[in-house]
């Protein structure tokens, strides 16, 4: 069943949207395509945010929904431009397709991102879930992971705060959007190998730190 793609508040009231994307299943054979996949969009994002610090090197009061939009459309990305201060997206990966809203609060003066993707583990996995959502933000310096149990969604989420009216650069926008989905992409073996794989939760972050699996 293909999952939806959810728009949940967090802080900021965030208007459901819903996308529909493929979903795929992991075998747990070995294939590079993932670290191909990395290296592309680095490049797409450097050659893409270089262009729009061009576009708007003049501009001193740009809205960072504007510059999200202008990234998704230049992506071909499906999204929704849901308010003023807030966009969702649906962005594709190795894996499936995950969510990834941005909302600005200017209460906090914060843009808020969340990249999540459906998932409903057995009751009798969510231990070794949990364990392996510890190790994998061990590993997390830009954002986190938690398991929204009620939604049934995996959440990446990420803050980016802009105190003192600065203004977010087309750069960091790019990175903060990469980000998340590199992120799920290379744990999102792991949550499932825990689940479903009859893996400890030690060898299921072992697929996620080798970075090279496959996928069917």
């Amino acid at each position: 069943m293909a999952p939806t793609l959810h728009h949940i508040w967090y802080g900021v009231g965030f208007t459901p949207a819903t996308h529909s994307g493929g979903t795929q299943l992991l075998v747990g054979c070995v294939d590079p395509r993932t670290r191909r996949f990395t290296e592309a969009a680095n490049e797409k994002k450097e050659a893409w945010a270089m262009s729009l610090s061009e576009q708007y090197l003049e501009v001193d009061d740009l809205h960072p929904i504007d510059i999200v939009e202008t990234l998704a459309t230049r992506h071909e990305w499906d999204f929704d431009r849901v308010a003023d201060d807030q966009i969702a997206m649906a962005i594709e990966g190795q894996w499936r397709t995950y969510s990834v809203t941005l909302a600005w609060s200017s209460y906090d003066e914060t843009l808020r991102m969340i990249c999540t993707f459906d998932m409903e583990p057995p009751e009798g996995a969510l231990p070794a879930l949990y364990e392996v959502l510890n190790l994998t933000n061990d590993r997390c310096w830009a954002g986190a992971f938690s398991f929204w149990q009620a939604q049934k969604l995996m959440v990446y989420r990420y803050g980016l705060v802009l105190a003192g009216d600065q203004m977010a650069s087309p750069e960091q926008i790019a990175c903060m959007v990469e980000t998340a989905v590199l992120a799920a992409e290379r744990y999102y073996p792991a949550f499932q190998l825990a689940c479903w794989g009859n893996q400890t939760p030690e060898q299921a972050m072992q697929v996620a730190i080798a970075e090279t699996y496959g996928r069917a």
